[in-house]
C-alpha cells in the first residue's frame, strides 16, 4: 500500500475518532438546547479543562441529537478514510464529511486542519510530482523520515487525546503550554509526513529498493 495512502487513511481515522469522543460529551449533557451555536462538547469537566471543553459548533438546536449525528458522520468519516478515500472523488467526499461533522458538533479549528489537509491530499495520491525525480537528493532524504515522522505525528495526537485526559487523572494541574507544543508537534510532523509519504511513494514507483535507495546498473 501506497505511504500516502497509509498517511491519509491513519489522519482521517484520526479526524473520525475525534469526532465520536466530541459526540459523546455532547450527548451526556442531555436533551436540551445549546445556548449559541458555539458549544463545548465537555462543559464543567475538570479533565477536559486543559483542552478547553473540546470547543464545537451545531446548528442543531438540542445537544442530544447533536451528539447522535456527530457520532454518526464521525464513523462515516471513520469507514470511508480506511476503504473509499482512494476512489473517484473519494477526497472530496471526505472534504464534505468533515464539513458535515463540523456543523453537527464534531469539533472546531483542529478537526477542521486536519479534515481539509487529509481532504485535499487524498485527492494528489496518485500524482505524480515530477520535480521529485529532478530533486532526487531532497526526495531520498525526506522519503526516509517518513516512517518517523508518521510515528511522531500519531503518538503527538493521542498523547493530545486521551493523553492528556489520562494524565489529569494522576496530574492535579497542567501546564497549559504542553497542549500548545503537543499541538504544534502533531500538526508540524502531519505536514512532514505528507510531504514525505509521496517522496516515500516516488521511490518505490521508480523501482528503487526500500533502504537503499539506489539501484545497480
Amino acid at each position: 500500500m501506497k505511504a500516502s495512502r497509509v498517511t491519509v487513511s491513519t489522519f482521517g481515522t484520526i479526524l473520525g475518532i475525534a469526532g465520536l469522543e466530541h459526540g459523546v460529551g455532547e450527548i451526556l449533557q442531555g436533551n436540551k438546547a445549546p445556548e449559541s451555536i458555539f458549544i463545548q462538547s465537555w462543559p464543567n469537566n475538570q479533565l477536559y479543562e486543559i483542552l478547553n471543553g473540546e470547543p464545537a459548533m451545531t446548528i442543531i438546536p438540542n445537544y442530544i441529537l447533536t451528539g447522535i449525528l456527530a457520532i454518526i458522520v464521525s464513523a462515516v468519516l471513520i469507514v470511508w478514510a480506511i476503504l473509499f478515500i482512494e476512489r473517484k472523488h473519494g477526497g472530496l467526499i471526505f472534504l464534505l464529511l468533515s464539513f458535515i461533522a463540523l456543523l453537527v458538533g464534531g469539533g472546531v479549528a483542529g478537526p477542521v486542519l486536519i479534515g481539509i489537509i487529509v481532504g485535499l491530499t487524498s485527492t494528489r495520491i496518485d500524482t505524480e510530482f515530477t520535480w521529485m525525480n529532478t530533486h532526487l537528493s531532497t526526495r531520498d532524504s525526506l522519503s526516509r523520515i517518513w516512517k518517523y515522522s508518521y510515528s511522531v505525528s500519531v503518538i503527538g495526537w493521542f498523547s493530545l487525546w486521551p493523553g492528556l485526559i489520562i494524565l489529569g487523572m494522576f496530574v492535579p494541574v497542567i501546564e497549559p503550554l504542553i497542549v500548545i507544543f503537543l499541538t504544534l508537534l502533531s500538526f508540524t510532523s502531519m505536514l512532514l509526513t505528507i510531504v514525505s509519504s509521496f517522496a516515500y511513494d516516488s521511490i518505490k514507483n521508480n523501482g528503487f529498493p526500500e533502504n537503499g535507495l539506489t539501484t545497480s546498473a
